[in-house]
């Protein structure tokens, strides 16, 4: 089984990973040359050890199966060993998620990301049934992802039990917000869970959480750093200080959507990644200004809110 270069022992994974965007240009195509730029930006300059690529924040929905492949490649030239790549690969149909598993696997990618087939609501059989074939599917580590604001369906409990005895299947992406849950699958599993959910960043690790899969690392994956180094370190009330920092940037994100806030706070920290691709639109006057005001209190920017401009 292929072992990700930043996984340490409980952190198949790595600490703090990015669900980074995916640049396009100024036509709305791939742009392969800002994709490299941002992989080694987040990683060297911002501090992040993992990223997510071919998420929904990287707009799965709207790229092409070849583009999916594109990006894997790219950012894994990019940062090589320097950080892991987890590649998006979960859909509604569980044969077409094999097939972007195996081409992420072909591609360099170091683990997978499979969320809960959305739209369809399987059963817990059948949500069971198709991670484990997924996993089957590769040498790739799986982390699962977990959010019922989005598939409608959870992932239960005995559901998680039973994939965890898969060898492949290594952790949780938990946007479930339910730590009663994710509290009793880390005391009965080795399941790693990784908070999905920025503003949970810090309960989740209060509850045995390893690390993050986060929107807003971004622009802030030095402080999440930072903040899991001193909750680890026994500093309770300096994460909470640099939780409560935060608080600004996390009211942006779960106001605006999290492809639309984060291209916005690129461009507005001085890092272009083009507009997002319909469906989603980009992002508002009004939304910018109320992004630069808030990254502004976060002190993220050095422009009045007040002057503020697309």
């Amino acid at each position: 089984m292929t072992v990700c270069p930043t996984a340490t022992p409980g952190r198949p994974f790595g600490r703090v990973l990015t669900a980074m965007v995916t640049p396009f240009d100024e036509d709305g195509k791939l742009d392969l040359k800002l994709v490299q730029e941002l992989a080694t930006y987040l990683v060297d300059t911002v501090g992040n050890d993992g990223l997510v690529v071919n998420g929904t924040t990287g707009e799965s929905p709207t790229t092409s199966d070849h583009e999916k492949e594109q990006l894997i490649r790219a950012v894994v030239d990019a940062v090589g060993d320097r950080a892991t790549v987890v590649a998006g690969a979960g859909t509604n149909n569980t044969e077409h998620s094999v097939e972007l598993a195996r081409a992420a696997e072909k591609a360099g990618a170091h683990g997978l990301l499979v969320v809960t087939p959305y739209y369809s609501r399987p059963p817990q059989e059948g949500l069971f049934q198709h991670f484990w074939t997924v996993a089957d599917g590769t040498e790739l580590p799986v982390m699962l992802y977990d959010i019922p604001p989005r598939s409608v369906v959870p992932i239960q409990v005995d559901t998680l039990k039973r994939l965890a005895e898969h060898p492949r299947i290594k952790a949780v992406k938990d946007s479930k917000h339910d730590l009663l849950a994710g509290s009793e699958v880390m005391a009965s599993t080795d399941l790693a869970y990784y908070s999905g959910e920025d503003p949970l960043n810090l309960p989740w690790l209060s509850v045995g959480a390893v690390g993050f899969v986060s929107v807003i690392g971004h622009v802030v994956g030095d402080r999440l750093r930072r903040m899991l180094d001193a909750h680890e370190a026994g500093d309770v009330a300096g994460a909470r200080n640099i939780h409560n920092g935060l608080l600004p940037v996390y009211r942006s994100m779960n106001f605006v959507g999290g492809v639309i806030f984060s291209k916005t706070a690129m461009r507005l920290c001085g890092y272009e990644t083009g507009q997002p691709r319909l469906p989603l639109p980009a992002a508002t006057e009004e939304q910018v200004r109320l992004i630069t005001s808030d990254l502004w209190d976060a002190g993220l920017v050095l422009v009045n809110p007040d002057a503020a401009q697309r």
